[in-house]
């Protein structure tokens, strides 16, 4: 079934605010302006930001125009969405750092033909200490204190910082000083993106609709995805790590993958839930990385996915331990290799019984490692030592 403009905007949002707005606009036969932001905070894009720029991509396949803002102002402040505590300061070289390698991921997914891209430095750095005063009388303490982030750190007597409150307002004059019809995020940013609707508002400008996604659950099956959690998959994560990752979700949420990450349809997930969970989860897995690496790579790690742990057979591929003198103790040489903490963290899976030597489990730190040995830590870390 062939389906309109508003449905394909629609499918899998959590809310849509203002529809006739919206269908109005499109009416016009005019492109959308579509506004999505993000704030460098971290060097990686996650699959958490893969579920609204599925939606940008779909809409600028619709032939509208993505604004692809990058806050390199507004990481300056923190954004407070979801938060219990004042993001940390991060330094003017690494938001620059960062705005880079967002815009080099971002562009795997959406059109670059059909994205604007802009920073929200361009306009407040030339803003004024009494523009900004200006801007924040046009909101009330008793409206930002509503925000169920900022009423439960009150309730808990947990600092806000002043600067905290201005970011809803600067993300929201964002908005005005790009014209957006449209700005979509994850259901946390509704707050500040209703901010911006009374902002344009105040200007006589026609108000942006608001296009809420859902936030996706991690690979704990329990928190949204998120770089602070742990719990994420990452645009830059290797093949393997990307499809492992996939691979070490709960059943539970596969459905949600599919329909968020690859948007199936419902048709498509009834059919995927009929299978085996282990062959719906592979070919998840495969079809995830076969986004970002191809299907020829994607393949690979499928066969070699199903070597390792259906077969349990060794890997074609692992990283290598060179001992100098062709032996050492095992701890030692685990620290060479640099993929651990220090001394303490392999006593700790040593202990815990992840560490396997030619197959055979070993908790001995001292257990002493010849040239030729295979070593496996937890699943998916093998090395081989030369």
């Amino acid at each position: 079934m062939n389906r309109g403009p508003m449905d394909i905007i629609a499918s899998n949002a959590r809310e849509l605010i203002d529809r006739e707005g919206l269908e109005r606009k499109l009416a016009s036969g005019r492109p959308l302006r579509i506004k999505l932001g993000v704030d460098p905070t971290r060097p990686d894009l996650t699959f958490g930001h893969l579920v609204v720029f599925n939606k940008l991509r779909q809409l600028q396949d619709l032939g509208h125009m993505a604004i692809f803002l990058i806050g390199d102002f507004t990481t300056t402040i923190g954004d407070p969405s979801g938060r219990s505590d004042t993001r940390p300061i991060l330094t003017a070289d690494k938001i620059t750092e960062n705005a880079k390698t967002y815009l080099a991921q971002a562009l795997k997914v959406l059109d670059p033909q059909r994205t604007e891209v802009r920073y929200n430095s361009e306009w407040y750095h030339s803003m004024s200490l009494a523009d900004l005063l200006q801007l924040a009388r046009e909101m009330t303490v008793a409206q930002l204190i509503e925000r169920d982030d900022f009423a439960k750190r009150y309730r808990e007597k947990m600092p806000i910082s002043l600067v905290e409150f201005l970011y809803p307002l600067v993300q929201g004059y964002d908005s005005v000083m790009l014209r957006a019809d449209l700005e979509m995020g994850g259901s946390d940013q509704l707050f500040n993106m209703l901010v911006a609707r009374t902002l344009q508002k105040n200007r006589g400008m026609e108000e942006q609709a608001v296009l809420c996604m859902p936030l996706l659950v991690g690979l704990d099956g329990n928190r949204k995805m998120s770089k602070s959690f742990g719990n994420y998959i990452a645009f830059n994560d290797s093949a393997r790590d990307m499809f492992g990752k996939v691979m070490s979700i709960p059943d539970e949420i596969m459905t949600t993958y599919y329909r968020l990450l690859l948007c199936e349809s419902e048709d498509a997930i009834a059919r995927i839930s009929q299978m085996h969970p282990m062959a719906a989860k592979k070919d998840l897995a495969r079809r995830l990385v076969a986004r970002f690496y191809g299907n020829d790579v994607a393949e690979k790690e499928r066969e070699e996915f199903e070597c390792v742990f259906s077969r349990n057979e060794l890997p074609a591929e692992m990283a290598e331990i060179v001992l100098p003198t062709g032996r050492a103790l095992l701890i030692d040489a685990l620290v060479l290799c640099g993929a651990f903490r220090g001394k303490n963290e392999i006593r700790r899976l040593l202990e815990q019984g992840a560490v396997r030597v030619n197959k055979e489990r070993v908790s001995d730190p001292e257990h002493v490692l010849l040239a030729g040995s295979v070593i496996q830590v937890g699943k998916k870390q093998f090395f081989s030592v030369k």
